[in-house]
């Protein structure tokens, strides 16, 4: 069954604390945490210090998406802060090969996403080092976006290119009941999902349910 990864982003910034409890009371499969530097993406979010408080109030594994020009100077503080999964851009990644092998090396998951207009054969050469393939469904920096349907093809596509290697394709953005059908039906494994989720008052099972 496809997993959901809700986006924190759209969570009460005021109460995380209880929106982590009810995010595994209502079976999540893990948390997506948006890194966003106001650079790379006209938006600015929170970085390891906020994440590091998160930490102790979830056993669910974290999924950080840097959306950052400067992976490389994050990755051994988001790892330390409590990284499960961290994943980078390809189009800010021009030593990509050498960024998979320093995430795996702080015991971290590694993670590379893809922006609409970035073709997946950026991949070609490092499918033996990635874990999670995150194809970006909007244009990163905000939530709340409309689905970008050209995105189906390349789910499609990176399925055929990992040919049965043990990696995970996550999609992210404009996911809601509809939407999701059609990425499970293309092959995604994972499902980033903020407005969808948290509607509500706290209960989320239903909407991550109507999500699978």
């Amino acid at each position: 069954m496809v997993k959901i990864a809700p986006s924190i982003l759209s969570a009460d910034f005021a109460n995380l604390e209880a929106e982590l409890k009810a995010l595994e009371e209502s079976g999540a499969d893990m948390v997506h945490l948006d890194v966003m530097d106001g650079h790379f993406v006209p938006n600015l979010t929170f970085g390891a210090p906020v994440i590091k408080k998160l930490r102790p109030h979830t056993s669910l594994p974290f999924d950080v998406h840097l959306m950052v020009t400067n992976p490389e100077a994050m990755l051994e503080a988001m790892a330390d802060a409590g990284a499960d999964i961290i994943t980078v851009h390809a189009e800010t990644a021009p030593h990509l090969d050498r960024l998979l092998d320093e995430i795996r090396e702080l015991g971290c998951k590694a993670g590379v996403s893809l922006n609409p207009s970035t073709p997946e054969e950026v991949l070609n050469y490092v499918l033996e080092k990635i874990d999670q393939i995150l194809i970006m469904s909007v244009n990163p920096g905000f939530g709340g976006q409309s689905f970008i349907e050209s995105q189906l093809e390349k789910i499609q596509r990176v399925k055929e290119l990992i040919a049965g290697r043990d990696i995970e394709i996550e999609v992210d953005g404009g996911i809601n009941p509809s939407t999701a059908k059609s990425c499970i039906e293309a092959g995604a494994d994972i499902l980033v999902a903020g407005t969808s989720v948290f509607r509500g008052e706290g209960d989320y099972q239903e909407n991550m349910d109507a999500l699978r």
